[in-house]
């Protein structure tokens, strides 16, 4: 059974107590494994889920902030999407890149300058199915943050 099949079977990766635990540490540790590694392992990466560490610009602070996230291939770009595990608000990287577009990714060591698009609808529909086929917990998430619509964002090379 694929990957992404078995995690439908594992509702328990969609629940509210897994995102306030998860949420708090398996992004902590998933960037520790990487720099440890130099990008060549991740948490994610060793079950099947593909991830890119993207540096963005505080949109307070200024200071840059590197958060792990699983990402979808799209022809020439990725996309990501602030999930923030569901949670009320929107995660602060997502803030960040509509604040300021420009960023860094990184995936397997290498470092990539890029540009973030906030997508829209239909793109954004069609961004949404390469998501969760990636992760299925997507659909879990948007239907427990209620009162906002998760940002999917299409990042390409500068």
């Amino acid at each position: 059974m694929p990957f992404t099949e078995r995690l439908r079977n594992l509702p328990w990766l969609g629940s509210t107590a897994f995102a306030v635990i998860g949420k708090r540490i398996f992004p902590r540790a998933d960037l520790a494994v990487q720099r440890a590694t130099r990008g060549r392992l991740s948490l994610s990466g060793s079950v099947g889920m593909p991830l890119l560490l993207l540096t963005t610009t505080g949109r307070h602070s200024g200071q840059p902030r590197v958060t792990p996230l699983t990402y979808a291939e799209d022809g020439d770009g990725l996309l990501v999407v602030g999930s923030n595990w569901g949670q009320r608000d929107h995660p602060a990287w997502a803030l960040n890149l509509r604040a300021a577009p420009e960023a860094e990714l990184e995936i397997h060591g290498r470092r990539v300058d890029v540009t973030a698009r906030l997508l829209e609808d239909p793109e954004r529909a069609d961004a949404w199915k390469r998501l969760v086929r990636i992760w299925p917990q997507f659909d879990t998430y948007a239907a427990r943050a209620t009162g906002r619509e998760l940002l999917v964002f299409r990042l390409t090379e500068r």
